[in-house]
């Protein structure tokens, strides 16, 4: 990054803790308005700008509610955390949104999409609706996080930095399983070159032989090297989410699904709605889903059809 200024916002960001994606988003809203103001320094600004610029993002750029939000939290990231400076009332309303209905699929259209998908991006889709996973969730999934006896997995860092445990469909073992043993010979021979997995924190310097170490692999590791982002080590990542995107956009076409918008996080939504259909209590869909608030397991109540928690049409009663 060629601006000092910015080095030192994306420096005091990982000082603190944030997370890479996180960190990238902050660094290119923070960039975007100070080009907006012609490159002037933030120091020299403060709440009228930053006003006007998140006017000038709904009024003009039409970006949407998420993506306000989003800059909002960067300017406020650098104006309170970072510079130290107060922004005081904005006076300045977000759009809001109605939440939307998640798209869910029928267990027939799940069925019918996964059997147009073979070997990897068949058991990565397989996983996202069998154990309710997000697809960043699934990619990082390491060998230490699979437990195949127990038949649960172990999402680290989730969303908020959290934590949890789901469960894991004994279908899943042989083809995980599998996985993993392909993941560890390829962890053999990055070995030989001198290299291993993309390492945590400071992981690498507290434990040198630690990218040796088969429960550091990931089960769907990328294809090439690259270099980490904040260490600058040579290392394997895990694959990229557009890999399966890709896969999952050509697998839909197959299937015939052209009603629905289907994304990988369609497969979590589907996991949460059907759990509720066949009777699993909102708490335990909660706790699987890692939802802080039941609020927001909710939602899914709201796309199921009929016999939800015992409850039929009254329709049905005539």
């Amino acid at each position: 990054m060629s601006s000092p200024f910015l080095a030192s916002v994306r420096h005091d960001l990982r000082l603190r803790g944030y997370s890479i994606r996180t960190e990238k988003a902050y660094l290119y809203w923070i960039r975007f308005y100070i080009n907006y103001t012609g490159k002037r320094h933030p120091t020299d600004m403060g709440a009228p700008e930053v006003k006007a610029f998140l006017s000038y993002l709904a009024n003009h750029r039409f970006v949407a509610v998420n993506t306000q939000k989003v800059a909002l939290n960067a300017l406020v990231f650098l104006y309170h955390k970072f510079l130290g400076i107060e922004l005081g009332d904005l006076g300045f309303s977000l759009a809001t949104k109605q939440r939307s209905l998640p798209t869910v699929l029928t267990r027939e259209e799940v069925s019918n999409i996964i059997g147009s998908l073979s070997g990897r991006n068949r058991l990565i889709i397989e996983l996202l609706y069998g154990s309710g996973l997000r697809v960043s969730e699934c990619l990082r999934l390491r060998v230490q996080d699979i437990d195949l006896q127990g038949l649960s997995l172990t999402v680290r860092n989730g969303k908020g930095n959290k934590d949890r445990q789901t469960l894991l469909s004994p279908r899943l073992k042989e083809p995980l399983s599998a996985a993993i043993g392909e993941a560890l010979v390829l962890q053999k021979q990055d070995n030989d070159r001198g290299v291993g997995p993309s390492l945590p924190y400071a992981l690498g310097r507290k434990y040198p032989n630690a990218h040796c170490a088969p429960k550091w692999v990931f089960v769907f590791p990328s294809t090439g090297l690259c270099r980490h982002p904040v260490t600058g080590v040579i290392c394997r990542h895990h694959l990229h989410q557009t890999v399966v995107r890709k896969a999952l956009q050509q697998a839909v076409i197959t299937a015939g699904v052209t009603n629905k918008k289907v994304t990988c996080h369609t497969f979590r939504h589907s996991f949460a709605t059907h759990l509720l259909e066949s009777g699993t209590d909102i708490r335990t869909v909660q706790e699987l889903l890692g939802h802080n608030d039941v609020k927001t397991t909710q939602i899914y109540t709201h796309v199921l059809g009929q016999h939800y928690a015992g409850t039929s049409s009254p329709l049905d009663r005539l």
